[in-house]
């Protein structure tokens, strides 16, 4: 055994070690010098424990009275109860706060610059620790390996482990097998953008890295392989945000001879348990089921947060009847928009005048091209646009929107998708601002979100797209209208939303390898198209295939969720950032002529 080869962790030593030697190696996470003595920090992933140097050995002395923070040091010696002039001083604040270390030995296993940030851990009360002060977050992933070192990101992706260890354990137990799929597959244009990889030995040709596994795991089920699962990498090449990456895990799902109603039944299943077993935590079953209509006329959005009300409210009916005189809504109402409205409940005294601005600019990012705002007064209500509405109106919106003296009346007219952006945008701002709910909370609500519309039209390239994925089955009912009225066609798909966030969406597979070419016409690709892109997945399609669904959750999201931060990278060990540079290797980076030349480039 090494000489330095540690007994215990830097977290595991208790009153019962007293008396024994051992060592301890780690990062050095704080020190104080003294004429007689020098107290060390020693920190690793499992804690921190206190290391005292006496003078009276003038070689270990010298050699510790050297050592500043994040050095690597191994410490022997022996365990003794921490006591200072004859009185017990434990520190409460460290669960190795009863006990030191007496050093015999210091070895120094590597030395550290000054670090360009402080890493160190300050120990809080209930055992536990927080970040020194944060510095600038691309100078953090510039230097990623210290920035690992904090005890917030520590525990995040501790978190992360021990959601997969859950998810890996339930589904076993409900027989699912653990299978990979291939990272260099086919391009495939539908969707978002591929990142493609150029062949060396097939020149002009080239693979595109996996956005999800979906055709391969609906090849899987024509195999036979009727529960499959895979943490799985996946890659987009996409514009970034606060929760979104262009390489992401997600937990990929399938299932034969299965309905809706199967696949919720096994994630809801898997749900209780990541939630129990993560957090401690009871998510009562089965999760409210709520329709994609509903959800974008009360929310504004397919993936409301639904800790807080604050509904939208539908007024179109108020202002388009004829004595209504406000020409800016009945314009938007007759060229066939909708006119809806918001109640911040007590925001008059909350807000202030900038406030209240600002909820104007937050309308105007979401596409609206103004806002309508009534404060409700003790004995009027104040809006430029409220005295061209006869009395019987008025009195009908204060009722539909419940108002009260204090309550501030928000006003979108315009078409539906920016109606529903606008007034959903300016739900989470000012849930936010009015604090409707807190953020620090174990307080999650979660939800399942169907009924969707199969198809979505693309104004830009003036043809259908599919609102989820081209593999996605119609609704039985809704066959005959493939081809005649698209935009009235419903998928079999759903999402999994929690909290505001989408953590999972996933769908009933089209198996009929019939309806898969009908659908394809549909998105406007040509017989000889859709061969060329998808023939393997319609010959298996004739081959035996099984009516199979399945989803896929966000595994970046949900350890986000679970750790209650609002920043993916967060729990990601080695991210990109918003311009999606891994700031800490370099990449993406030039590489030499050679190998372009090698690749045909």
């Amino acid at each position: 055994m090494a000489s330095w080869q540690r007994t215990h962790t830097c977290g595991s030593l208790r009153e019962t070690h007293i008396g024994q030697t051992v060592t301890l190696n780690g990062w050095v996470n704080t020190f104080r010098a003294y004429n007689d003595q020098i107290f060390l920090d020693l920190r690793d992933r499992y804690g921190i424990t206190q290391v005292v140097v006496e003078a009276d050995q003038p070689e270990i002395f010298k050699l510790a009275a050297e050592a500043r923070s994040e050095w690597v040091l191994s410490i022997s010696g022996q365990v003794r109860e921490r006591i200072i002039d004859g009185k017990q001083k434990h520190n409460t604040k460290l669960s190795t706060g009863a006990i030191e270390i007496l050093a015999s030995e210091v070895r120094v296993l590597n030395r550290c610059p000054t670090p360009p940030f402080e890493v160190n851990w300050v120990p809080q009360e209930n055992q536990v620790f927080v970040d020194a002060e944060l510095a600038n977050e691309d100078l953090r992933l510039q230097y990623r390996f210290l920035d690992l070192r904090r005890p917030t990101l520590q525990r995040m992706l501790m978190m992360r482990h021990r959601l997969n260890k859950v998810i890996r354990d339930n589904l076993d137990v409900q027989g699912f097998l653990e299978m990979e799929t291939p990272l260099l597959g086919r391009s495939s244009p539908e969707g978002a953008r591929d990142y493609l990889v150029p062949s060396r030995v097939s020149i002009g040709s080239w693979y595109a890295l996996p956005q999800s596994p979906q055709l391969y795991k609906q090849i899987l089920m024509v195999a036979g392989y009727d529960k499959y699962f895979q943490i799985a990498r996946c890659l987009r090449d996409e514009d970034l945000r606060a929760d979104r990456q262009p390489e992401f895990t997600q937990l990929d799902v399938e299932m034969s001879f299965v309905e809706q109603d199967d696949i919720f039944r096994v994630i809801e299943n898997l749900t209780v348990d990541i939630f129990k077993r993560c957090l401690g935590i009871d998510i009562p079953l089965p999760l409210p089921r709520l329709k994609y209509a509903d959800v974008m006329l009360k929310y504004g959005s397919d993936k409301p947060d639904l800790r807080y009300g604050l509904e939208i409210v539908e007024v179109t009916d108020d202002f388009s009847q004829p004595d209504v005189a406000f020409t800016a809504f009945f314009e938007q109402i007759q060229a066939g928009g909708r006119v809806r409205a918001l109640n911040a409940k007590g925001a008059l005294a909350k807000l202030s005048n900038k406030d209240q601005k600002e909820l104007e600019d937050v309308a105007r990012r979401g596409g609206a091209k103004g806002l309508g705002q009534a404060k409700v007064r003790d004995d009027q209500v104040q809006a430029p646009f409220w005295k061209h509405l006869p009395a019987a109106v008025q009195e009908s919106l204060l009722k539909k929107l419940d108002a009260k003296p204090g309550d501030l009346l928000l006003f979108v007219a315009d078409k539906e998708g920016t109606v529903c952006q606008s007034l959903g945008m300016l739900r989470q701002h000012l849930a936010s601002v009015l604090k409707l709910y807190d953020p620090n909370a174990l307080d999650y609500k979660i939800a399942w979100v169907c009924d969707f519309p199969s198809f979505i039209w693309d104004d830009e390239e003036k043809r259908w797209a599919a609102n989820h994925h081209p593999f996605t089955a119609p609704m039985d009912e809704d066959l005959d209208k493939l081809e005649s009225d698209p935009g009235s066609v419903k998928a079999k798909a759903y999402d999994l939303i929690i909290n505001g966030y989408e953590c999972g969406g996933g769908s009933i597979r089209i198996h009929n390898p019939d309806v898969q070419s009908r659908l394809f016409k549909v998105l406007g690709m040509s017989e000889e198209q859709a061969k060329s892109r998808f023939g393997f997945l319609l010959d298996a399609l004739k081959f035996g295939a099984p009516p199979h669904g399945g989803i896929a959750l966000g595994l970046d999201r949900w350890a986000m969720m679970l750790a209650r931060t609002t920043n993916i990278r967060d729990v990601i060990a080695f991210p990109k950032n918003q311009k999606a540079r891994d700031l800490m290797t370099g990449a993406p980076a030039p590489v030499d002529a050679k190998q372009k030349k090698e690749l045909g480039l």
